[in-house]
C-alpha cells in the first residue's frame, strides 16, 4: 500500500520540479537483458523529455533495440538523523526529498528542425544568460552540428512523483522535527520546512500548492 507521506506532488509543481533539475539518471535495456544506467542532462519540454549525444554509445545502441526508456529525476532536500526522534534507536533515520519517474518510449530524432527546437530548450535551461546565436538549422555553422549530434525525445507514457516531508506526521512531532531543522539551519533546512508546511494536512491550506524552489 502506498504511504500517505509519498502523495503524488501535483501537475503544476511537477513539471516546475523538472524544469528546476538538469540531471537525471537514463534507464535502458542491454542487449544482454540487464538494465543499464546512464547519469546525463535533460530538459523537459513540451511534455516530452530530451537529451542529446554521440552517434555512437551503449544508451543508443539499446535505445534502437529497445525503445523503452525509464527515467529518474530526485532531490534530496535533507537528512534527518535518528536522535531528532529517538536517543537511542537508529530506526527513525531518514531522508526527505522529491523525485519523477516517468517511462516512456525513445525516438532518435532526424528532422534537424526538432532537434535545433530541443538543443535550443536545453540552452535556455542550462545558459540562460544567452551569448550565442539561435540554433537555426538553416545557419551553415549548425547544419553540421545538428546532422552529427543525436538528440532523443521521450514520449511519455507513465509518470509518477513522490514527496516525503513528513505529511505523516502527527501535529506535536511535525512542529518538534520542523523546529530541530530551524535549529540546525544546513543545507536546504530552511526549504525543508518550507516543503513541511505547504505539504503537511497540519498547515497547508485546501488547494494549497507547494512552494516552487529554485527558480
Amino acid at each position: 500500500m502506498r504511504r500517505k507521506e509519498f502523495d503524488m506532488m501535483d501537475k503544476e509543481e511537477t513539471e516546475h520540479f523538472l524544469q528546476e533539475m538538469s540531471f537525471g539518471v537514463l534507464g535502458t535495456i542491454n542487449e544482454d537483458g540487464w538494465p543499464e544506467l546512464t547519469p546525463l542532462n535533460f530538459v523537459y519540454h513540451n511534455s516530452h523529455l530530451y537529451f542529446h549525444g554521440s552517434l555512437a554509445g551503449r544508451k543508443m545502441k539499446n535505445l534502437k533495440a529497445d525503445q523503452r526508456a525509464t527515467f529518474v529525476v530526485a532531490k534530496e532536500y535533507a537528512i534527518i538523523p535518528s536522535y531528532f526522534k529517538d536517543p537511542k534507536l537508529a530506526c527513525p533515520a531518514t531522508a526527505f526529498f522529491k523525485s519523477v519517474m516517468i517511462k516512456g518510449h525513445a525516438e532518435l530524432l532526424s528532422d534537424l528542425e526538432e532537434k535545433a527546437e530541443g538543443l535550443a530548450a536545453f540552452m535556455r535551461k542550462l545558459q540562460p544568460q544567452g551569448g550565442y546565436a539561435p540554433i537555426d538549422p538553416a545557419d551553415p555553422d549548425y547544419t553540421g552540428q545538428l546532422k552529427s549530434t543525436s538528440v532523443v525525445r521521450i514520449s511519455v507514457s507513465e509518470l509518477s512523483a513522490k514527496y516525503k516531508f513528513g505529511q505523516n506526521l502527527k501535529e506535536e512531532g511535525f512542529e518538534q522535527l520542523a523546529g530541530q531543522l530551524l535549529q540546525r539551519n544546513e543545507g536546504l533546512d530552511a526549504e525543508t520546512v518550507a516543503m513541511m508546511e505547504a505539504l503537511c494536512p497540519h498547515h497547508r491550506k485546501s488547494g494549497a500548492v507547494a512552494p516552487h524552489d529554485g527558480e
